[in-house]
């Protein structure tokens, strides 16, 4: 007896086994039972979410011998012989290999005459887009007024390289990809029913593999059962798919919570030894932060049934959101830059490495990492163990330990001028920062002096890529607001025309001084003309 894949074994048969496209589903068991059908439908979606057995579903429901109905029996010769596709009524074609417009033609010419057996004639077209200009300009006509007994229903992956003409005349329904936990429960449902034991997890990691597609998850799964001896168990299918351990991912965060580099570099050598991609365990990494961050910003997010929630919760409870987020962006840039790394272990040595190192303390600490000219190693410590508060956890830190920079910034007396040669201005809105005198900096506003003379440059845009400028610079959003008054301190604008005219000063004088220029007076009865000097940069 030949063995027949999961895949096709399992192929839904009714609407109520169909799973994952439920607004599908409702659409056109509504439109059956009010007898409301259209001539031509279109399903659209990723490989393996159900285009062609949801046409053929249909198909089952609009040529079953008791009748149109959502729900066809599955036992009379018209079900039977479409689920085996043997039915004459039912035409399967492949718009991959019959793109011409004569094959069209030859295949359009027969839908006048009426069906042999069944209700209805049904044309499924497969991988419609695949068709040319000329086919499809051959079946618009027959798509837009077919005869009574004739339906169409199309399917396609890529719905964008279909011309407009052809979607206006169909009914579109885009099939979304599966979700893991549907996957997950529908490949349990399965192997319960077949008598395979299995470990939930080794599902788990079948279904997130198959990317949303319910057929890959079920070649996925064959694959599995042959690869376990007739067992699907976590160990072997992780060892199939090459797939990193979750254990390992949850040791990398663990021993940054705890500041222990030793263990992070045992990760990278216990991946080694296993000839696990790196690549790929910085991107499983990449999408367990992502759900850690979710945990900490809505907890509900996490399944109640999910075998990692006591771990990603305690997680979320003991590292902050900020440091979170900084992972995910070290990680994403780690593996950009594993393909010119000298190798992979090394690309992925240093990632880790470069999320031990650069930890900051405090709060303060982002404050000078986040400014431009700040982002040195000196200022970077090793990871240690925080409070969700941002503080290190059993100690405190004493304001003298901060660095002065930062000190600057929080008390208010940072250096203006330094900030505004920082930023990347030009135009008005470099004009305004010059002219403006620094009152008050804290984490969420910055309070400028402008002199009412000066009170024009505020016009538009400047105001809003100054704001923007700073927000950058700081790593925050940062307010900007503006108050009239004469300022009291040299503005940029001010110490910029006081040195140039310095230099101006500076540049005449040493022109007077020069004693062939002195001759040249006393004899020639000369003067200088002093716009016409201009002091060397």
């Amino acid at each position: 007896m030949s063995y027949q894949v999961l895949a096709r074994k399992w192929r839904p048969r009714n609407f109520s086994t169909l799973v994952g496209q439920e607004h599908v589903v409702r659409a056109l068991t509504h439109a059956l039972s009010e007898q409301r059908l259209h001539h031509a439908y279109l399903f659209t979606g990723t490989r393996g979410v159900g285009k062609t057995t949801i046409a053929r579903i249909l198909a089952k429901s609009l040529n079953c011998e008791a009748g149109i109905t959502a729900t066809p029996c599955g036992t009379c010769s018209a079900c039977q012989e479409i689920d085996s596709g043997r039915f004459v009524d039912l035409l399967e074609v492949d718009a991959a290999t019959n793109t011409r417009v004569d094959e069209m033609r030859q295949l359009l010419e027969n839908a006048v005459y009426a069906p042999t057996r069944g209700r209805f004639k049904v044309y499924v077209i497969d991988e419609v887009h695949m068709l040319s200009n000329s086919a499809f300009n051959a079946m618009l006509k027959t798509l837009e007024e077919p005869p009574e007994h004739v339906k169409f229903i199309l399917a396609t992956t890529d719905p964008q390289k279909i011309p407009v003409t052809v979607l206006s005349r169909c009914l579109q329904f885009n099939l979304k990809q599966m979700p893991a936990l549907a996957i997950t429960k529908h490949l349990g449902h399965i192997l319960q029913a077949e008598e395979i034991p299995f470990e939930a997890p080794a599902l788990t990691l079948v279904a997130r593999s198959a990317s949303g597609s319910m057929r890959d998850a079920l070649s996925l799964l064959d694959q599995a059962i042959a690869h376990g001896a007739g067992r699907v168990d976590e160990a072997q299918v992780r060892s199939m798919l090459g797939t990193v351990d979750q254990d390992y991912l949850f040791n990398i965060l663990e021993a940054l919570l705890a500041g222990d580099a030793s263990a992070l570099l045992q990760v990278a050598a216990d991946l080694g030894m296993r000839s696990l991609s790196f690549s790929s365990a910085l991107q499983e990494l990449g999408a367990l932060v992502t759900r850690l961050q979710m945990a900490q910003c809505v907890p509900a997010t996490i399944d109640d049934d999910d075998p990692d929630r006591v771990r990603l919760l305690s997680l979320a409870a003991a590292l902050s959101p900020e440091f979170v987020q900084l992972i995910y962006q070290v990680v994403n840039i780690g593996r950009v830059e594993m393909s010119t790394a000298p190798d992979e272990h090394a690309g992925f040595v240093m990632t880790l490495l470069r999320l031990y190192t650069f930890r900051p303390s405090t709060v303060a600490d982002v404050l000078v990492a986040a400014g431009p000219k700040n982002r040195s190693v000196a200022n970077a410590r090793p990871l240690q163990p925080f409070e969700k508060d941002g503080t290190v956890r059993g100690e405190q830190v004493p304001v003298a330990a901060v660095p002065s920079a930062t000190r600057q910034l929080l008390a208010g007396d940072a250096d203006w001028h330094q900030i505004v040669a920082s930023l990347p201005l030009s135009g008005l809105a470099r004009e305004l920062a010059q002219n403006c005198e620094l009152r008050r900096l804290d984490e969420a506003e910055c309070l400028l002096r402008l002199s009412p003379s000066q009170a024009h440059l505020q016009m538009k845009p400047g105001p809003d890529k100054l704001q923007q400028a700073l927000s950058e610079y700081f790593g925050r959003a940062t307010k900007v607001r503006f108050e009239l008054a004469q300022n009291e301190l040299d503005t940029p604008a001010e110490t910029v025309g006081r040195e140039r005219q310095e230099r101006q000063a500076g540049a005449v004088a040493s022109i007077t001084r020069d004693i062939f220029i002195r001759d040249a007076i006393e004899s020639l009865d000369a003067s200088v003309v002093e716009s016409s000097i201009k002091p060397i940069a």
